[in-house]
């Protein structure tokens, strides 16, 4: 569902007045609609299929000639849902993986540190699971998390700019749209984009695992109003993925730390995704959610 002007044009205010480095883009299955000057990748061929990786796009020229890539940025904040959550997904949809057995049928490494009974289940819908479950992960592929993700999740979506430096997850925008466009593409037909994980595991994940516990959670997704599905880092302010099969749209932000973090998340959310308001007389009225100011 395209993001309509009128819609993008607040954003695009609310951003600008509260955090003007801020590095943002909505969009649906088809690439971005809208977004920081940033968010303008390569264009989307007709009939939606995926564009090449930016290795292979036609960049701006460098002045002397040499192609200027996408600025790598820092998405430390959402290794979790960038790397984690797919490659735990690839072993899920290959067998290797069985999210209700206790770890200890996977050998005493990868239990250790857990209490009994643990399972991978646990360690999705727990928020202080993630050094665990990468452990398990890269016990069970016998590779390091960021190899295993680089070769079965990021370079088969085309997200050749992403990668570990110093210890930190980087990405340019550009890859994050190609990994928010892949959860909303459906895993068959001719517009296909290419997917390491199926929509099965995408399903099972954005859905309330946790039964009437609170807080609730999907499977290292977290949901939030409108019918969406978010993860964000975990320190104030920081990175911020949303996606909503509902609407067929995705946004993505990125504050420079100038906003106070929360505030902006939550009125961003609501300028992309809450329902304007009918206007006296007809038409729509202002958006929920007020414009903070920095």
């Amino acid at each position: 569902m395209t993001l309509p002007s009128d819609q993008a044009q607040a954003v695009r205010t609310l951003v600008e007045s509260a955090d003007p480095g801020a590095v943002w883009a909505v969009g649906g299955p088809e690439g971005p609609h809208h977004g920081s000057d940033t968010a303008q990748g390569p264009p989307t061929p007709p009939g939606g299929a995926t564009p090449a990786p930016p290795d292979r796009a036609a960049p701006a020229p460098h002045p002397r000639g040499t192609p200027v890539p996408a600025p790598a940025l820092d998405v430390g904040g959402l290794t979790a849902v960038l790397a984690l959550w797919p490659a735990v997904g690839a072993l899920v949809d290959e067998g290797t993986l069985s999210l209700h057995t206790p770890l200890t049928a996977y050998g005493e490494a990868a239990a250790a540190g857990t209490p009994a009974g643990t399972t991978a289940h646990h360690l999705l819908t727990h928020p202080g699971g993630t050094a665990a479950l990468t452990r398990l992960v890269e016990h069970l592929a016998e590779s390091p998390l960021a190899d295993l993700a680089a070769v079965r999740v990021w370079h088969p979506l085309g997200m050749t700019g992403t990668g570990f430096v110093a210890g930190t997850l980087r990405a340019p925008l550009t890859d994050l749209v190609r990994f928010l466009r892949s959860l909303l593409h459906p895993a068959d037909g001719p517009t296909a984009a290419p997917r390491p994980f199926t929509d099965a595991w995408t399903a099972q994940s954005l859905r309330i695992r946790t039964g009437e516990l609170t807080p609730a959670r999907g499977l290292l997704w977290q949901p939030a109003p409108y019918g969406t599905w978010t993860h964000h880092g975990p320190e104030e302010p920081g990175p911020a993925l949303w996606v909503s099969p509902r609407h067929r749209r995705w946004a993505v932000l990125l504050p420079t730390g100038t906003s106070g973090g929360a505030p902006l998340r939550s009125a961003f959310r609501e300028a992309v995704f809450a329902p304007a308001a009918p206007a006296p007389g007809g038409g729509s009225g202002p958006r929920a959610g007020a414009v903070p100011r920095a």
